[in-house]
């Protein structure tokens, strides 16, 4: 590669493994989306919840007169008061989790950490394949590299509409308390995540193309050779 094609490539895979640890710190933290109960009065204790792909997190709010206001349900969730976390049970022992007792809802939770998985695996590979192309001097490594992060943000983007469908769900259901709700710093990290990794997989796969002709009487023969 010449020196301007290798600058470039080393910014986008800087951008890209920004996009990937955003990726991993919102697959491993619990805060994708923040649920309020209804309050029913003032000077008692409420649970609202917080939670990612794999833990819901209780906390217990004691709702003061004059300090809160209930018509917006529990919380804020910045409130102190005794936390709880504790992993779904459908991932450690098949049973449904309170939070998740509609069949319905614990399929759309499984389906969301599994597509979070693949999108976790396509990002190590192709950061894997990238520093293969820099150490051996095999450019041809970074186009598949620049599939597997555009596959990456595509399962990351799926997984976070899954969860997005499965808050609506039980905001929606009867058989939820939960009235209120709002999406979370981990919700942002991974639509963030999806745009850097989409966009600059796809520039790092138009980077490492071949230089196509300029001109009528060049062909893609006169191309720079590849190591």
């Amino acid at each position: 590669m010449t020196e301007d094609k290798t600058c470039k490539v080393r910014v986008t895979f800087a951008i890209i493994l920004l996009g990937v640890v955003l990726m991993f710190t919102a697959v491993v933290t619990d805060h994708w989306a923040v649920l309020s109960p209804k309050v029913e009065e003032y000077n008692a204790t409420c649970e609202a919840a917080h939670f990612g792909l794999w833990r819901l997190c209780i906390k217990r709010i004691f709702m003061k007169e004059n300090e809160t206001d209930k018509d917006k349900g529990c919380g804020p969730i910045s409130l102190p008061g005794e936390h709880n976390c504790s992993y779904f049970t459908h991932f450690v022992s098949g049973e449904s989790t309170e939070i998740f007792e509609v069949s319905t809802q614990r399929e759309y939770s499984i389906s969301a950490a599994a597509i979070a998985i693949f999108s976790v695996g396509f990002s190590i590979i192709g950061t894997i394949l990238v520093l293969l192309s820099f150490r051996k001097k095999k450019d041809y490594l970074l186009r598949p590299a620049a599939m597997f992060y555009t596959f990456s943000g595509l399962c990351i983007i799926v997984s976070v509409e899954v969860m997005r469908q499965s808050v609506k769900r039980m905001i929606d259901s009867d058989y939820t308390v939960w009235i209120e709700y709002y999406y979370s710093w981990s919700f942002a990290c991974a639509c963030t995540s999806f745009v850097l990794l989409f966009l600059c997989g796809v520039a790092l796969l138009l980077i490492s193309l071949p230089r196509m002709p300029q001109n009528p009487w060049e062909s893609c023969m006169d191309a720079e050779p590849e190591h």
